[in-house]
């Protein structure tokens, strides 16, 4: 359970309780609507409803309980960079689901962070954006559904910068560039560019060209489509080395492919903050980098 606390300043006496949790707090509608049928909204300590006419100094606590059956415990070494209250950022290791499914044993991120937590009463599982299987590397998870929703405000606006380091074969002919090429589903769980597709943008610069005919680019997402950076390269004539979908699977990469998210940074939307995280290359990664040309 997690409590937020606001004391109602003189400029705004007068205004009603929902206006305030909406532009002051920003909770969303849908969170505020909730939290007035669970009782989740208290004015001086004391239950109150949104249309309640707020007194300069009087303090506004807003309880966010979460309800859920928790995941199955799996014990396992998780590289956590960033906790707080409110926010846990982990560098996820590769191939590892990052959440539960029907077909997934407990073997998961989500079960290692429920687990890393201390199995707490309550949880529920809140990734901001999710990596696939296959990929490495900084992966945010909210701890209530207030953060959750604030995270998801920042995801897709240039205030949250995610960039990529990729192993792939081949590179781009321009060392700095583009690929504004848009996405689309394509059969099962592929997707291909399209012009019928939603709006897709990777910048991508390469950092070096190796002699195996392999190079190592730094990729920024400008939108989050689903194997944006994959589908992508692929398009480009570079697949991601090992990328069993788009590309060629690599012995050296059991089930995973060279993608690793390795820079995240963002204004904490709650206390302000800045946030900036940065992961190296896994040293796999590294290694089919400089192998020798057979």
């Amino acid at each position: 359970m997690r409590k937020l606390q606001y004391t109602v300043p003189p400029e705004l006496a007068g205004q009603t309780l929902g206006a305030v949790l909406s532009r002051e707090m920003r909770l969303s509608r849908h969170r505020v609507s909730s939290l007035k049928f669970s009782g989740g909204l208290l004015l001086d300590g004391v239950p109150t409803h949104t249309g309640a006419r707020l007194r300069s100094g009087q303090i506004i606590t807003v309880v966010l309980a979460d309800n859920a059956c928790p995941p199955d415990a799996w014990a396992t070494p998780l590289a956590v960079p960033y906790r707080d209250e409110d926010l846990l950022i982990v560098d996820k290791p590769a191939p590892l689901p990052a959440i539960h499914s029907a077909r997934q044993d407990a073997r998961t991120l989500e079960n290692a962070v429920y687990t890393w937590l201390g199995c707490p009463e309550g949880f529920v599982y809140r990734p901001v954006s999710r990596l696939d299987k296959g990929t490495s590397g900084l992966m945010p998870v909210a701890l209530n559904a207030h953060m959750h929703d604030r995270m998801q405000r920042l995801l897709h606006t240039p205030d949250y910068v995610r960039e990529y380091l990729a192993v792939t074969e081949g590179a781009p002919r321009e060392n700095e560039g583009v690929c504004d090429a848009p996405i689309a589903r394509a059969e099962g769980v592929r997707r291909c560019v399209s012009p019928d597709g939603k709006p897709a943008m990777t910048h991508y610069r390469v950092l070096s060209r190796a002699a195996n005919g392999r190079a190592l680019l730094r990729l920024r997402l400008a939108t989050g489509r689903t194997h944006q950076i994959r589908v992508h390269m692929a398009h480009l004539g570079c697949p991601v080395a090992g990328d069993y979908l788009y590309g060629t699977p690599l012995p050296q990469l059991p089930g995973r492919f060279a993608l690793h998210s390795a820079y995240l940074s963002f204004i904490h939307p709650l206390t302000g903050r800045p946030i900036v995280l940065e992961s190296p290359l896994p040293q796999a990664l590294t290694a089919i980098l400089l192998e020798t040309p057979g």
